[in-house]
């Protein structure tokens, strides 16, 4: 029978059977275990309190003696785990025995017994023991930290064995009946609630010459570590300085070096990276790593040897891209760099001497760390003059050739390959930097021979199988594309005796062919990489021929023929991502530098339909092209066929260039926010043109080499090279504007002169603002300038509403003139219609038809003269007995001719169907009839 908890009433079976209530003593849990449940494994408890009260007492002489008992007493009823809700007693219990030890040695058993058993998983009687009991599980846990201040060797390290167990628990002897394990991570969860990885990161300090002890917490913080939560904590106790300080410990074993290494790592992966590079970018920090990496890279030879040797480089690589890291203070850059380039240049550092690499992965990985380290250590330029002393252009250049396959080398065909091209990426950083250096070494020459053979058809088989590799499987466009990236590095920094060299050497006609190879050789597989190709020829050439006319004049027509090729691409290609948009970026910004200024090239692209294109570009809508475009477009305008070209371009739906222009405009001032309404009228005619941003904008005074809103305006929209290339166009005479595109055009006219008004009542708000008061007569010219200004917004205003009433009037006109047509077809219908039914009332009733007929008749005679003049000849005009109200139409008779000749009764021919009979019978067939003209009078033979 079980009873209940402290403060609990239990229910006690008296020997008369009844049942009384008592209320129990204040312990965990007092319980009665048969002997088969005993050996089933049944929980044993005991009265935590009476324990941990019996070892806080002082005063009797035996008293050790039943400490140490009852201690034992509770290792052996606990042996199988410990309840969470005693979870608390017990670790105060193990806090009492931890705090004997110095005196009363005999308890530190005791307490290693307490410390094997937390290694064994914590147990639960309820689901909701691991939330109910977390406050007191996090606080014991973290006791642990506090107990490693006791200096006692095998508490730290049982203790240390604790917290290892917590990731690499045992399971329990036997199971015990009701109570269940807790989570697996739940231990580890407590742990970072504790704080426990902060505690352990302190006691490192304790244990300076304690190297077993120090392993242990080592590897306890190596686990801890692979927490966020818990490296988070350690940082916070700046873990990384105090460990990578010891790197170079003396230590037989090598886990010193290994453990340190692998939590710094978590660190650096698992906490704010900035804190720990600032928490190792000390002098201490980096002589530790680099007396072990000298030592690694000179003494290493086992594999395990070599990996370490290279995290430790990656560490430090992570560590040098903090410019406040004393790498060149404590002379490791000298040796990172003496390293990188013993290979390549020969040197007598004994450091190096008689050193070499193997083909080994390890190695291999080293020579590209050592790479990439000199790209980032380069960028503090105290470094320069160590690169120019360690001769890293000149090792650096003996990748960018040819593969000897005759020459031995230690790298494998594969491993020289990516060798390689990590070089060239290298150099594309390091040789902006040593411009002399490069020159010395004839870096043009060897960059434009390493491009021709790259053309080539060698039998050469790149592999393609590393990160700069990528798309030049059984190709060269992965060392082309790395190479015309260092030529783009090197012309972009305008050194003119760099980029001379270039042209003299032929490198424009040279990147034109490969710009046409790369067309002709490429496919799918490779697009994106061709596309990057072509767009840093397209850079390489601008930043050769800008600002020199001989260069565009070699440039000449077989460089416009390709970005006429490039501007000729499907507009639909823009959205695939694939680089198109980078082309033709490349592409404008080629027509800028290589052809704008060179008259025989400029007409040349006029005479391809290369404004043409432009505008088909422009059309698109793309905002990120229509600034470079309009550029372009002002540039060109300059010349005077290129008017002709602009106003003869359609586009869809026939609209011109001109229209397009202008709802550009419309389109940028209803982003930009300017207030316009409904019909694209002016509404502030002080100011016209202001945007929202301005408007939002308070005016400030400035010095007077800063810009105004007014000023940075114009330089940040494309209303200013619209009103350009208008302007350039002449604003008359504009083909295809609608009447809304006249109305924007008026404000487009006078664009520069509502900037002008800008800007002056910015000087007079500036005035104003510093308090100033101008003399009389410069007073009266700000007026008369800012009434000016408003008064050309006036008579804009005006104009547009001029316009738009001569619209509205034409509209109406317009309108009126199609309901006349329409009136006019009605009418016409009606009438139709009035004349088919009186047609149909004459053919079906005799009498209307003889109504007709007189009335025909009368109309006949009324027509008439009264008199006839003497001597004249009559002929009567209708037919006597036609009894027909059509008009038969003119009708010749001609009375001299013979009856024969126009048939009889039997007469059946075709002229029958063409003639009326004259006297009645049917024509007779005659061999020819002579037609006599209708329009002439007949005359009497």
């Amino acid at each position: 029978m079980w009873t209940a908890g402290a403060g609990a009433t239990a229910e006690v079976q008296e020997p008369g059977g009844k049942l009384r209530c008592s209320s129990t003593r204040h312990i965990p849990v007092v319980g009665v275990v048969t002997e088969d449940e005993e050996a089933q494994g049944a929980f044993k408890t005991m009265d935590l309190h009476r324990v941990s009260n019996l070892l806080e007492e002082t005063d009797k002489d035996d008293l050790e003696e039943k400490q140490l008992k009852s201690v034992k007493k509770l290792v052996q009823c606990y042996q199988n785990g410990f309840p969470l809700r005693d979870l608390a007693q017990i670790f105060k219990i193990l806090n009492l025995c931890a705090e004997k030890i110095e005196n009363q040695p005999h308890f530190i058993e005791s307490a290693l017994n307490i410390l094997k058993l937390c290694g064994l998983p914590f147990l639960k009687k309820k689901v909701s023991d691991e939330i109910t009991y977390a406050e007191d599980t996090a606080n014991s846990i973290a006791l642990l930290g506090e107990l490693m201040k006791i200096p006692n060797s095998e508490l730290r390290i049982q203790i240390c064995k604790c917290i290892v167990d917590f990731y690499h628990a045992e399971p329990p002897k036997k199971h015990i009946t009701g109570y269940q394990q807790a989570s697996s991570s739940y231990k580890i969860k407590m742990a970072e609630v504790g704080g426990l990885a902060k505690t352990m990161v302190q006691s490192l300090a304790l244990l300076e010459n304690q190297l077993v002890e120090k392993l242990w917490v080592l590897k306890a913080l190596q686990h801890l570590s692979t927490s966020e939560v818990n490296c988070t904590l350690m940082m916070k106790a700046q873990a990384a300085s105090g460990i990578c300080a010891h790197l170079n410990d003396p230590d037989p074993s090598g886990q010193l070096l290994f453990r340190s290494s692998e939590i710094l790592w978590n660190l650096l992966e698992k906490s704010p990276k900035e804190e720990i590079i600032q928490q190792l970018s000390n002098l201490e920090c980096l002589l530790a790593l680099k007396e072990v990496f000298k030592n690694l890279f000179m003494r290493g030879f086992s594999h395990y040897d070599r990996q370490l040797r290279n995290d430790i480089l990656v560490i430090t690589t992570i560590i040098a891209q903090n410019p406040g890291a004393p790498m060149i203070e404590c002379g490791f850059t000298k040796d990172l760099i003496l390293f990188a380039t013993f290979n390549e240049v020969k040197s007598q550092n004994p450091l190096v001497k008689g050193l070499k690499l193997s083909n080994s992965y390890e190695d291999f990985e080293l020579k590209k760390l050592l790479f990439n380290i000199i790209v980032i250590l380069c960028k503090d330029l105290p470094t320069i003059q160590l690169l120019i002393d360690g001769k890293v252009i000149l090792a650096l250049f003996t990748y960018v050739n040819k593969p000897e396959k005759h020459k031995i080398i230690e790298w494998s065909a594969a491993q020289y390959e990516e060798l390689q091209l990590h070089a060239i990426v290298t150099l594309s950083s390091v040789a902006p930097l040593l411009t002399e250096e490069y020159m010395l070494c004839q870096g043009n020459a060897q960059v434009l021979a390493f491009l021709e053979w790259c053309e080539s058809e060698d039998s050469f088989f790149s592999h393609g199988n590393s990160f700069h590799g990528t798309g030049g499987r059984g190709n060269k466009f992965a060392q082309m594309r790395y190479s015309l990236r260092l030529l783009r590095a090197m012309v972009y920094l305008e050194d003119e005796t760099i980029n001379s060299d270039l042209c003299e050497k032929g490198a424009i006609q040279q990147l034109i062919g490969v710009f046409k190879n790369t067309i002709s050789k490429a496919n799918d597989k490779e697009e994106v990489i061709v596309l990057e190709i072509q767009s840093d020829i397209l850079l390489i050439l601008s930043g050769l021929c800008e600002h020199h006319i001989p260069r565009k004049e070699i440039f000449g027509t077989e460089g416009v023929d390709i970005i006429l090729r490039v501007m000729k691409t499907d507009p639909t290609k823009l959205q695939t991502g694939l680089g198109y948009n980078v082309l033709l970026f490349s592409t404008l910004d080629s027509i800028w530098c290589c052809i704008l200024g060179c008259y025989p090239s400029e007409d040349y692209f006029l005479e391809k339909e290369g404004i043409f294109l432009l505008l088909d570009l422009l059309a698109l809508n793309q905002k990120k092209f229509c600034n470079l475009i309009l550029g372009i477009m002002v540039e060109f305008c300059d010349n005077p066929k290129t008017a002709a070209h602009v106003n003869a371009w359609r586009g869809k739906k026939d609209q011109t260039a001109a229209s397009l222009l202008i709802k550009l405009w419309r389109k940028e001032e209803k982003e930009l926010g300017v207030k316009r309404d409904k019909h694209g009228m002016i509404i502030d005619t002080k100011k016209p043109l202001f945007t929202s941003f301005q408007e939002e904008q308070k005016i400030m005074p400035l010095p007077a080499n800063c810009p105004t809103l007014a000023v940075m305006d114009v330089a940040e929209n494309i209303r200013a090279k619209i009103y350009a290339v208008l302007g350039k166009l002449d604003f008359e005479n504009l083909p295809g504007l609608s009447a809304e595109d006249f109305v924007t055009l008026c404000i487009i006219h006078r664009y520069l002169d509502f900037k002008i008004g800008e800007i002056w009542n910015e000087i007079c708000e500036e005035i104003k603002l510093e308090k100033l008061r101008p003399v009389n007569t410069d007073k009266k010219i700000l007026e008369v300038i800012t009434t000016a200004s408003e008064n050309i917004g006036k008579m804009v205003a005006s104009l547009q509403s001029e316009m738009i009433e001569s619209q509205a009037n034409q509209d109406v006109q317009n309108e009126q003139k199609v309901y006349t047509k329409i009136q006019a077809t009605h009418k016409q219908r009606e009438l139709a219609n009035k004349s088919w039914e009186n047609f149909l009332a004459r053919t079906s009733n005799a009498k209307t038809l003889k109504k007709a007929k007189r009335l025909q008749e009368k109309a006949i005679e009324s027509s008439r003269y009264g008199e006839h003049p003497p001597n004249a000849i009559f002929h009567r005009t209708d037919i006597k007995g036609l009894n027909t109200t059509v008009p038969s139409g003119l009708v010749v008779t001609v009375e001299s001719t013979p009856a024969r000749l126009l048939g009889g009764p039997l007469a059946d021919t075709d002229i029958a169907l063409k003639k009326l009979p004259i006297r009645g019978g049917a024509l007779q067939k005659v061999k020819a009839v002579k037609t006599v003209n209708e329009s002439k009078k007949s005359v009497p033979t």
